[in-house]
């Protein structure tokens, strides 16, 4: 489908194979399937340093070496090896850019999670939001829907471990574990004195990252929570969802507080609405780091009318997607500035199930700009009254029309709100 002249990449790439995965996406998000964030690719196999043939002298070895011998034997507190290593790993990373790190075993987990969808634990969507871990949503079908965990619910305690809110990782792998594994959590409810305790029992989870919802007179709703192996099929299934039977008009694609995730679901969501053109150029100092995507013929939401809502949340993947539709004159972008994360970092498996996740690349739109530290300016801006209420879909807590920037991008395409069918 994709026009890919670097074919070792793919074109969708799994991190369940021991592969790259190119993954573009703002650090810091926080959700019940993951807590990590950068926009990556997954290499293929281990790599293995051969000191003989790379550019350190013997003499740099030989420091290193000597660093590391002083300071496990003449430290004031005792420092194990593999403390000092990490430490040593670290220090290399730090100061290159805010994206390039060392991921633990549990950092690279979260990552292929990201990436995959893929996990075993109870199935709600979490955010930090005032100093507490809110529930988004419980995603459906998921024993935390069944148990009848609702959008709104503060997690007070995992297991009876009391939710820190300078550690929320902690708390997310407190919720995953093997799936038929049993797991406790104790939530605060809006009108409620007492806390709520619910025993539930983990399962396998998939992360669905597209949400989708007629609104009535041929317009529909289409909102991207991230960009997983995954997104570009459930986008096409949106799609037969809300054009069964109705002859659509307009789409709002709503990327809004999306941080990205893998970059081939991004050109797979571009390309849904393009019929040609380019999508996305990266270039970086490797062969393999620079390539471009190209859009195929075959334009799914030919036709209709597209709005794309944006704010300071949407990074990375979420860019490439506004500025390829905007650069085509496809889509107007409504909304605020986004957040400006134009880097593609590599995750590059190491021993032990840890992993290096690198910055290899910049990426630019189809005009050529940068984004980088910049972002995008939309079309049409338009400040939350209430940044932290937004409509979300059916399931939200808010009503569509207590969300400003929803009700512009809807003027914006021509949505008439007397023929809608489902406001809330």
């Amino acid at each position: 489908m994709l026009r890919c002249p670097v074919q070792k990449q793919g074109c969708v790439l799994s991190m369940l194979l021991k592969g790259r995965i190119i993954l573009m996406m703002m650090l810091g998000a926080v959700a019940g399937f993951a807590a990590s964030a950068g926009g990556y690719l997954l290499k293929e196999g281990n790599r293995y340093t051969d000191f003989s043939s790379n550019r350190l002298s013997e003499d740099q070895i030989s420091l290193l070496g000597e660093v590391f011998e002083s300071l496990r034997d003449e430290y004031v507190d005792e420092l194990d090896g593999s403390t000092l290593i990490e430490k040593a790993i670290g220090g290399m990373l730090e100061g290159l850019d805010s994206h390039s790190r060392f991921l633990s075993a549990d950092d690279y987990e979260g990552i292929r999670i990201s990436a995959t969808g893929q996990y075993a634990g109870v199935g709600l969507d979490i955010s930090l939001e005032d100093g507490q871990v809110r529930v988004v949503a419980p995603l459906d079908g998921t024993p935390a829907q069944r148990a009848g965990i609702l959008s709104g619910d503060i997690v007070i305690s995992v297991n009876d471990v009391p939710v820190d809110i300078e550690n929320t990782e902690a708390t997310v792998n407190r919720m995953r574990g093997q799936s038929g594994t049993p797991v406790t959590l104790e939530l605060k409810r809006k009108g409620l004195d007492e806390t709520l305790h619910f025993a539930l029992t983990r399962a396998d989870i998939q992360v669905k990252t597209v949400r989708a919802e007629h609104l009535g007179g041929g317009y529909g709703y289409i909102r991207l929570m991230g960009f997983s192996d995954s997104t570009g099929k459930e986008l096409e299934e949106a799609f037969s969802v809300l054009g069964d039977g109705n002859e659509l008009s307009g789409i709002i694609l709503d990327l809004r507080n999306n941080p990205g995730g893998v970059l081939d679901a991004a050109v797979e969501v571009a390309d849904a609405f393009l019929e040609q053109g380019l999508i996305v150029r990266v270039g970086g100092r490797m062969k393999d780091a620079s390539f471009e995507k190209y859009a195929t013929p075959g334009d799914t939401f030919s036709g209709i009318d597209v709005a794309v809502l944006v704010n300071n949340g949407s990074a990375s993947a979420s860019e490439i997607v506004a500025a390829a539709l905007r650069d085509h004159d496809r889509a107007h972008l409504v909304g605020e500035q986004t957040y400006g994360k134009g880097s593609v970092q590599t995750v590059i498996p190491l021993l032990n199930g840890e992993a290096l996740k690198l910055t290899t690349s910049h990426y630019f739109t189809p005009s050529g700009d940068s984004i980088n530290g910049t972002g995008i300016k939309p079309d049409f801006i338009v400040a939350a009254q209430h940044p932290k209420r937004q409509y979300r879909g059916m399931d939200s807590d808010i009503e569509l029309s207590d969300d400003s920037q929803l009700q512009e991008a809807l003027r914006i395409i021509g949505f008439n709100h007397s023929e809608s069918i489902n406001m809330h």
